[in-house]
């Protein structure tokens, strides 16, 4: 794994500065909760988009997820575990593939961390989300010092 960390913190994406008032991230105790990201295309599951190409716009905020933990964290190898990921999903009303979705990101954490990437999760349908956005995901980590 340590050889697949290196290969992934070297092709991960610039963190976007915050869109508003808030931070990346805060770090309390051994838990490290990251503000929701998503990517910056706008359109609805459903409509615009299609189910895979929203399990793609998961896998890329997966990424993002991935880099703000990198540099909050100096390394990825200090994840001790995926707690808790919350996903949402600007779809039509009758959309309801949520699950499939965020599996782009989740999938992607498992691959990154194997086991310790599997984690409890909420997959859920949103009218609308900032800027229009499809998907925004946020998470919870256990960190190792």
């Amino acid at each position: 794994m340590s050889d697949r960390l290196t290969e992934i913190e070297s092709s991960l994406p610039p963190v976007p500065q915050p869109g508003g008032n808030y931070v990346h991230a805060v770090r309390t105790g051994n838990l490290l909760f990251l503000a929701g990201k998503g990517v910056h295309v706008s359109g609805k599951v459903g409509a615009e988009f299609t189910k895979e190409q929203a399990y793609q716009f998961a896998r890329e905020t997966g990424l993002i997820l991935l880099a703000v933990m990198k540099q909050e964290l100096g390394t990825l190898r200090r994840v001790k575990r995926v707690v808790k990921v919350l996903g949402m999903v600007n779809a039509t009303p009758d959309f309801s593939d949520q699950p499939y979705v965020i599996n782009g990101c989740s999938d992607l954490f498992v691959e990154v961390f194997g086991e310790n990437g599997r984690h409890a999760r909420s997959a859920v349908g949103m009218g609308s989300l900032p800027l229009g956005i499809p998907v925004e995901i946020e998470v919870i980590v256990e960190v190792s010092d």
